[in-house]
């Protein structure tokens, strides 16, 4: 559960975004605006989903991936929460309802072990159904919520055409991937003042 997933990881499995410390924003950032209608769910296949829970559940506690349809209900009402927070509204009540139920499904307990030295874990109860995983993601983002300093971080990519979201790390970032959007938007830039020099 400690293993982490780089964007150059998420990228190299077909995923343009990836990689944040938060699963539950990278689940959100597998709902993407494209030029394309049908293409911007990055989920849309269970081959593509198997895909990105088998990268992603190196950071979850459980092991078994989750159905498309919860994983893509969850996703949803996570985007609706992020979205409705940078937008500055109030989010759907049944996104917030589901969040919560979702975390409620699998409830925790601590417990103690004898080592070497002394450990405590958290014990994730899927004995009466529930997703792991999905209760983990739900969990990551009441958290997010309930971290004021760690939400103000939220962002939207600054390129028009991209709709991914990311906590950013430093004041200075501005793009969801440097390689992608920044990227398009550096060749967008000396594709203009060289049109521009050009023409006049």
């Amino acid at each position: 559960m400690s293993s982490s997933v780089s964007l150059e990881d998420m990228q190299r499995a077909g995923f343009p975004m990836g990689g944040e410390p938060l699963v539950a924003l990278d689940l959100a950032d597998t709902l993407a605006a494209e030029t394309e209608p049908g293409d911007g769910d990055l989920l849309a296949s269970p081959e593509r989903s198997a895909i990105w829970w088998q990268l992603e559940l190196r950071r979850l506690p459980g092991s078994a991936a989750p159905e498309l349809v919860p994983t893509r209900r969850l996703r949803s009402a996570i985007r609706d929460l992020l979205e409705a927070h940078l937008d500055g509204r109030g989010a759907a009540p049944a996104s917030l309802e589901e969040v919560n139920a979702v975390a409620a499904a699998v409830p925790t307990s601590p417990r103690l072990e004898a080592h070497e030295a002394w450990e405590t874990h958290t014990r994730w109860h899927s004995e009466h159904g529930g997703n792991v995983a999905l209760a983990a993601i739900a969990r990551e983002t009441i958290e997010l919520f309930a971290d004021p300093a760690r939400l103000a971080r939220l962002r939207r990519c600054a390129n028009p055409d991209c709709t991914m979201l990311f906590l950013a790390t430093n004041r200075r970032r501005q793009w969801c991937a440097g390689n992608v959007c920044g990227n398009r938007v550096r060749v967008a830039r000396h594709y203009r003042r060289t049109h521009d020099q050009q023409a006049g």
